[in-house]
């Protein structure tokens, strides 16, 4: 039975969103009569597709990690529970809050029930379940393993969020910290000095050469400020425009794997993301050539995944994995060793989830021991910066103090 979108107005005359299953369009606003809503807007959802530029259909974007993760743990566990895939995706959507979810999940019923597979149902929505999700349920599907992989995809979109929400957890405070840093610095110099430096305006003595140069940056603060946030501002948009460019942010990409500390961090963060997926890729049963061009397209650093494309093609014509990857001297060495540990030993699934096991343990740490480090750090620059400028007001103060005694 198809999936419908429909909007309708209920008896106070507000507009309500939602979907109904039904055999045609017509009998899906019949159903809304019966409830007592006036029918508005009713559309079949079983064959749209992401891509459509029609007017008037609705482009479904990428869902949140966390809902994709409890959508996948839901059917596998009806799965595993013996139901039908029809009765358990028909489950899932009837316990989903979203319409959103509801509206793709009966979409991919119905083509289910249409007799495609579920890799099928979930191709045409290419935007709400990434190639990794569709590879992996296909290859399920063909081994007959549906709700173990199903539960290892779970996992696997779980560990995602989970990092995600480490990294911008930890992210948050500091840069609130730099921000309100760099406010109080701003109120200080455009307002506060201003105020305090007039008293010296009387005074017929030259004033020390820290205090000019204070009511110098101060002036400028109060005169081209707002003009410098505005600058920095469309700076910042045109950069981001540019980085849309796929060779600029190549560039861009390439020069953070150079930086320090943060290189080291994106390199840790890609290459658990490389590992993580070519493990679940090869334990579902997708064939090592199709894993790794899958697991390429899911590592966001270009020069990284390119580099992962090289080390497709170099599997293809014979090399060993860690070879491959050892030469594009990308990725982290213990890596490389386990995953030559792996194929060495046949247990190249289990040495990939240690892989990415230890290389998300070790970003954890990184990011954990920079922020323990730049913290205080940033609380010792601005306390520094407000010494210099309460000992650029005193000065003139004490040298006055010596003229009067």
């Amino acid at each position: 039975m198809p999936a419908f979108d429909y909007s309708a107005l209920n008896a106070k005359g507000r507009r309500e969103k939602g979907v109904l299953e039904g055999d045609t369009a017509r009998q899906v606003r019949q159903l809304l009569r019966d409830q007592g809503l006036t029918p508005l807007d009713v559309e079949e959802i079983a064959r749209r597709r992401e891509s459509s530029s029609a007017p008037g259909r609705v482009r479904f974007h990428r869902i949140a990690a966390a809902d994709l993760a409890l959508l996948t743990r839901h059917l596998a566990t009806l799965l595993r529970a013996g139901a039908p895939l029809e009765e358990a995706l028909a489950n899932v959507a009837r316990q989903s809050r979203r319409n959103r979810i509801k509206s793709v999940v009966l979409a991919v019923r119905s083509r289910v029930m249409e007799g495609h597979s579920l890799a099928a149902g979930l191709a045409d929505f290419p935007g709400v379940f990434p190639e990794l999700y569709r590879a992996t349920v296909d290859a399920g599907e063909e081994s007959g393993h549906l709700e173990g992989v199903l539960d290892r995809l779970a996992d696997y979109t779980e560990a995602r969020q989970v990092m995600r929400q480490k990294v911008g957890t930890a992210l948050f405070y500091p840069a609130l910290l730099t921000t309100m840093a760099l406010l109080v610095l701003a109120g200080l110099l455009g307002y506060v000095v201003p105020q305090v430096v007039q008293v010296f305006n009387n005074l017929n003595q030259e004033l020390p050469l820290l205090t000019r140069g204070l009511i110098r940056l101060s002036e400028l603060v109060r005169d081209y400020g707002l003009l410098a946030g505005g600058a920095l501002l469309l700076a910042l948009v045109v950069a981001r425009q540019l980085l849309k460019r796929e060779a600029l942010r190549y560039k861009a990409h390439r020069l953070l794997l150079r930086l320090p500390v943060i290189g080291s961090l994106a390199r840790g963060l890609n290459s658990a993301r490389f590992a993580r997926t070519l493990s679940i890729l090869s334990a579902s049963g997708v064939p090592i050539l199709q894993a790794l061009t899958i697991a390429s397209r899911v590592v966001p650093n270009l020069p990284m995944r390119q580099a992962v494309e090289e080390v497709a093609h170099r599997v293809r014509e014979g090399s060993l994995i860690h070879r491959a990857l050892e030469q594009t001297s990308y990725f982290p060495p213990m890596t490389v060793y386990l995953i030559a540990s792996g194929e060495a030993t046949g247990q190249l699934q289990e040495m990939l989830e240690r892989a990415a096991v230890q290389q998300e343990r070790e970003t954890d740490m990184t990011i954990s021991t920079a922020l323990a480090l730049f913290e205080p750090l940033l609380i010792m620059v601005m306390g520094g910066v407000v010494l210099i400028i309460v000992m650029a007001i005193l000065l003139p103060i004490f040298e006055l103090n010596q003229l009067v005694s």
